[in-house]
């Protein structure tokens, strides 16, 4: 990580539809690796949603190195659930046919990584990952109504009726969409606090909060390094969120006091890091058990 790159201050990108906002990114950090990205776009964005954004993207390079210098989605979940067994969709050859509820970015990509299932029929559940590019025939894409939480970043429907893809290799469920949780809970908490740490640079908040801020940064570079499905792994990323956690006390004051529209979006957004917090829960717990520590202390 080119630390010295966030400690310049840097202007912020004005918010603008998202893929013309990410172009934006793009082109202020060219060469950036997936957590680069994350934290400098956490940086240059003016509200927490476009950090999001920001680290959900850098995620996604993260899963798919070959990714076009575009916007992205993973297409997962269908009737709330991300698991293979719940899952309609199906590959067959390269058509995919089905569809996902709630696709984050989906309006707005030009890329798309679709789950779908490919098993024979009988056998247990099996996971593909398949590439869509937007606009292919045979794909509909269904805006739904913007959320309380970062309206910014808007989410869609997807219906896939005999859509042309490619797939990629590996099997869907272990190389893909089960380390994205851990992968995208690392630079989504990057790209946040590197947003709240440029608020705080702005702000002129008390040195100890910003060098904290910073040290949790250095702590999300390291985990970003790790293999996402490693048991270490889930507990080093437990110990980010809670070390995030403590400091919210402190946030929320300093928030309080900050100047418009400072105030506001945390006030709205401040939440956007319990996005799954179950689930990280489960993983955390899991992992504690097969390191032999007491998940319950």
């Amino acid at each position: 990580m080119p630390w010295p790159r966030l400690l310049d201050p840097t202007p912020r990108l004005p918010a603008a539809p998202l893929p013309d906002w990410f172009a934006s990114l793009l082109q202020t950090c060219p060469g950036a690796s997936p957590f680069e990205l994350a934290v400098l776009g956490g940086c240059r964005a003016a509200t927490p949603g476009l950090a999001f954004l920001a680290g959900y993207q850098g995620a996604l390079r993260v899963l798919w190195p070959s990714a076009p210098a575009s916007l992205g989605a993973l297409c997962v979940t269908e009737n709330k659930s991300t698991r293979p067994a719940d899952m309609g969709t199906r590959l067959d050859g390269l058509l995919l046919n089905g569809r996902k509820d709630f696709v984050t970015a989906g309006d707005a990509a030009d890329w798309l990584l679709v789950a779908a299932r490919e098993e024979a029929p009988g056998s247990a559940p099996r996971l593909a990952l398949a590439v869509l590019h937007a606009g292919a025939p045979g794909m509909r894409v269904e805006n739904l109504p913007a959320l309380p939480l970062m309206p910014d970043v808007g989410h869609a429907r997807l219906t896939l009726e005999n859509a042309h893809c490619e797939r990629l290799a590996g099997d869907g469920w272990d190389a893909y969409v089960k380390p994205f949780r851990s992968i995208e809970d690392t630079h989504v908490l990057a790209a946040l606090s590197a947003w709240i740490y440029g608020v705080a640079r702005e702000c002129n908040w008390p040195r100890s909060l910003q060098l904290r801020l910073l040290a949790l940064l250095a702590g999300c570079a390291e985990v970003a390094r790790l293999d996402p499905s490693a048991p270490t792994s889930h507990v080093l990323l437990g110990g980010l969120f809670a070390q995030q956690q403590a400091l919210k006390p402190e946030l929320d004051a300093a928030f309080a006091a900050a100047a418009q529209p400072w105030a506001l979006l945390w006030q709205r957004d401040q939440h956007l890091l319990e996005i799954a917090g179950a689930a990280r829960t489960r993983r955390l717990h899991k992992a504690l058990a097969t390191l032999g520590l007491d998940p319950d202390q």
